[in-house]
């Protein structure tokens, strides 16, 4: 609720002079900067200018509200200084300085209502409303050079900032023109090299057989390494923590306080390392398949119940961790892994909700479904970082973020969980209102196996006919043969351009993958061949390349969908399939 603190009237010279000084001062009272009294200052004083030209006999009412703020109320304002729109305006020019006034027209006169803020900077000033009503009261009318003094002094401080920020970009168009000739040396010193490097892949393709030969070995090796890496990298990790919690504990004798701090930091190192060795290693093991779940029979509410008791310590007296599950159902899914997706999503969200409440529910849903939703009110995700923060080592820079250390791992091994579970997870967020990741699985272990249940949220349509994929690397076909898996009755390959085009003619496809580097018929050559057969000219064609994908790239012909090898996996495949063939 508000309360009056001032009543200034307009009828003399005097009064807009003591107005002006009035408003600046209450300005300052609660917190504004120089800059916005000197326009609230001005933004009064050029309304009290216009109703006293016009002898309205207006006044000021100013009120004090709880927030800190200020309401002003101009009653008996002149009604035709409010509709004429001119740049001299009293009225217009005060608009531009505190931004929109309420008009409320009677007759001739108007009443005019504003609100005037401290800037969001700012540091909060509690003054109240007696304070600002002696502020006020003490503001005397100053004589008119005074006045003019003091409208002078404002304006050179103005004009000084101006000045100021006028050089400060002159230094920066200076620095554009010095990073723009750099940039033009880089890109000539480029263009050369890539001439040369040009000159030289074609030497490279007889070796592409054997290289791909290593990579299968390589990979190997690392499934080898994977498998004995737990006990080589784990062992003596826990013995360091071991070790340090011994001395910690004085069991062979006092420490000093600086060794013991020592000691401490020793024993915090090595717990994140060993938390990212754990990390490293689930993801690696999801990433290769060789999780099994085990599907038992159990009560969802009760495994989310054990996993509440589990999260107190991670809760902060400011938020409120909220467990709605009354509705949760018995599914059929291992028991281990539902509890660390939850638990991670849950402990991400307390991480970054200062205030507020983590919402926890669970419900079944259509196609014998079952959701699990963790609801925050954080700080929330901004559109361009919702898709990255699904890629590993990847976390979002913020101010929350720096007091928490994390390998950017823990939400892409959550979406490989659920969709070893049979499931997926689905992400809404916006910056300042908080994020909500919902988890989506089947109840019943025969969907999971590949039984009839439909899977969740299909991003591709149901299975195609015939995929075809146009590349000369042998590797990446071979990838894309396994990510394709499932979404095609028939996967054909096809190793250049001119095969690509005879392929399409003996089997027709339904979408075709096309590289646009390729030594014979490049992309672009074989979309012009596709457009120029009536036969071949509808067929849908998802353009996958290693190079760079700008934003203004336009190819002729029937592509509707660009991927990047470098991010390719099974989500974008099944959301290019759908954007091609208008699913």
């Amino acid at each position: 609720m508000s309360q009056r603190v001032a009543i200034l009237p307009v009828d003399r010279t005097e009064d807009v002079f003591a107005l002006r000084q009035s408003g600046r001062a209450a300005a300052a009272a609660i917190g504004c900067e120089e800059s916005e009294q000197v326009r609230v200052a001005t933004a009064l004083s050029e309304l009290g200018r216009e109703a006293l030209l016009h002898k309205a006999g207006a006044s000021v009412n100013v009120f004090a509200e709880k927030d800190g703020a200020l309401f002003v109320e101009i009653e008996r304002f002149p009604a035709i200084c409010v509709q004429t729109d001119s740049t001299v305006s009293g009225f217009s020019a005060a608009q531009k300085l505190i931004g929109p006034i309420q008009v409320a027209t009677s007759g001739n006169l108007a009443t005019l209502t504003f609100r005037i803020r401290r800037g969001p900077l700012r540091a909060p000033v509690h003054v109240t409303p007696g304070e600002l009503r002696e502020v006020i009261r003490h503001t005397a009318a100053p004589h008119p050079l005074e006045e003019l003094r003091l409208e002078n002094r404002d304006l050179i401080v103005t004009l000084g900032e101006l000045k100021a920020q006028q050089q400060q970009l002159v230094d920066l168009n200076e620095e554009l023109q010095e990073t723009n000739r750099g940039v033009m040396a880089m890109y000539t010193q480029l263009a050369g090299e890539l001439e040369e490097t040009n000159r030289g892949v074609v030497a490279l393709y007889a070796e592409l057989d054997d290289k791909s030969a290593r990579l299968h070995e390589a990979s190997q090796a690392k499934s080898r390494f994977l498998a004995s890496v737990s006990h080589e990298l784990r062992s003596p990790v826990n013995s360091i923590l071991g070790l340090a919690r011994l001395l910690l504990e004085r069991t062979g004798g006092e420490i000093s306080v600086e060794q013991e701090k020592q000691l401490n930091l020793i024993s915090a190192s090595s717990s994140e390392l060993l938390r990212l060795v754990n990390d490293l290693l689930d993801l690696a093991k999801a990433e290769s398949g060789r999780l099994q779940p085990e599907m038992v029979d159990l009560d969802l509410a009760a495994v989310l119940t054990e996993l509440r008791a589990s999260l107190r310590p991670f809760v902060r007296p400011e938020v409120k961790l909220i467990f709605e599950i009354d509705n949760a159902p018995r599914i059929e899914t291992d028991r281990l892994l539902i509890t660390q997706v939850v638990r991670n999503l849950v402990v991400n969200a307390l991480k970054f909700t200062t205030e507020g409440t983590v919402r926890v529910s669970a419900e079944p849903v259509a196609n014998d479904l079952v959701e699990i939703t963790v609801a925050d009110t954080g700080i929330g995700i901004a559109p361009e970082n919702q898709s990255k923060i699904f890629e590993e080592f990847f976390q979002v820079r913020g101010p929350l973020q720096s007091h928490y250390k994390g390998s950017g791992l823990g939400l892409p091994y959550a979406r490989r969980v659920a969709q070893t579970l049979g499931g997926n997870i689905r992400l809404e967020s916006a910056p300042g209102q908080g994020s909500t990741f919902t988890v989506q699985i089947p109840m019943r272990r025969e969907q999971v196996a590949g039984g009839p249940g439909p899977s969740p949220r299909p991003l591709a349509p149901a299975l195609l006919e015939r995929i075809l994929v146009i590349d000369d690397d042998q590797a990446f076909r071979a990838r894309m043969r396994g990510l394709l898996q499932g979404m095609a009755k028939e996967i054909r390959e096809a190793s250049c351009g001119v095969e690509g085009l005879g392929e399409m003619r003996r089997a027709r496809p339904d979408v075709a993958f096309l590289d646009l580097r390729m030594p014979d018929l490049s992309g672009v050559e074989v979309l012009g061949e596709m457009n120029a057969d009536t036969m071949l000219r509808d067929i849908p064609v998802v353009i996958v390349t290693a190079s760079e994908l700008h934003a203004d790239l336009r190819l002729e012909g029937t592509s509707a969908a660009m991927l990047s090898k470098l991010q390719v996996d099974r989500d974008a495949v099944e959301r290019a399939i759908a954007q091609v063939i208008g699913a």
